[in-house]
């Protein structure tokens, strides 16, 4: 069984579980905060986004757009959580795509930070044609202590302007994830944005396996979740991660493909969380 995780805004959760033992992984672009946003500036936010972070217990939370002073008040009020990241440019200020897991839960064993460009360890590097922002990725090795599993995740926001700067972001991480000596094997949870170009052209470069639930991209856009995806790996349902929004989404024409594709839809907005069971 395969799935993909794509970011949530509204920090709606999808929680995995295999056998008797559940985990619950959290992505939440945070959105950037330069005090542009008036009363959702995320001084006001931050209270509600800490009751829901409360409330819902998530065992590993993935942010996008995480500047400095938004990741300080993060770590200082998430006191049961590591947080690890840094932000992308030169002297590692700015953006982060940042990682937050419970401390009593599991064990780093492995972290590194790369940017996605010709040279992903220099920072604040870029592909050509992408926008002025550098795009960085957090990719962690975990295991947890209860249950032994080692596991990755890799935490990433991709460019919104170039095409084919996501097309080669997107091919960096897959082709690095390929060439992992440590735990080469261990599944990989993938946080971020995905729109459908990218989709496309991952479909015709790599073989990508038959899945029985696949989450929708970017809520349920009209631009991700492409037919092109939907008849490559021929999903038995459909999840959408989404919650109240001015964007329309999830969009008819997105629910269309997937429901003519013949796959059973089911709606966070709707249902709340949603358990997934994975068989033994």
């Amino acid at each position: 069984m395969c799935c993909r995780v794509l970011a949530a805004r509204d920090g709606r959760h999808i929680v995995f579980r295999q056998g008797d033992d559940r985990m619950k992984i959290a992505t939440f672009n945070i959105r950037c905060d330069y005090g542009q946003d008036g009363d959702n500036n995320f001084r006001y936010r931050k209270p509600l986004i800490l009751e829901k972070l409360a409330e819902e217990k998530p065992d590993i939370v993935c942010f996008q757009e995480v500047l400095p002073h938004v990741a300080a008040g993060l770590k200082g009020a998430l006191t049961g959580y590591y947080g690890i990241g840094c932000g992308r440019s030169e002297t590692l200020e700015d953006e982060q795509a940042a990682i937050a897991y419970r401390r009593d839960a599991f064990n780093l064993i492995q972290m590194e930070t790369y940017w996605l460009s010709d040279t992903p360890y220099v920072p604040a590097s870029r592909y050509p044609d992408q926008s002025i922002c550098p795009r960085v990725t957090t990719e962690a090795v975990f295991e947890e202590l209860a249950t032994k599993r080692v596991f990755r995740v890799v935490n990433t926001h991709l460019d919104h302007e170039g095409a084919g700067a996501r097309e080669q972001g997107m091919r960096q991480i897959m082709e690095k994830l390929g060439r992992a000596a440590l735990f080469a094997d261990a599944p990989v949870v993938i946080t971020g944005d995905m729109n459908d170009s990218t989709e496309k052209k991952l479909v015709k470069k790599y073989g990508l396996p038959d899945v029985e639930v696949l989450l929708a991209g970017h809520h349920g856009s009209r631009y991700s979740t492409s037919q092109e995806l939907l008849e490559a790996v021929t999903p038995e349902m459909g999840i959408i991660s989404v919650g109240q929004n001015r964007f329309g989404h999830p969009t008819q024409e997105a629910m269309d493909r997937m429901i003519q594709a013949g796959m059973k839809l089911r709606r966070t907005d709707e249902e709340g969380n949603i358990l997934i069971q994975v068989g033994k």
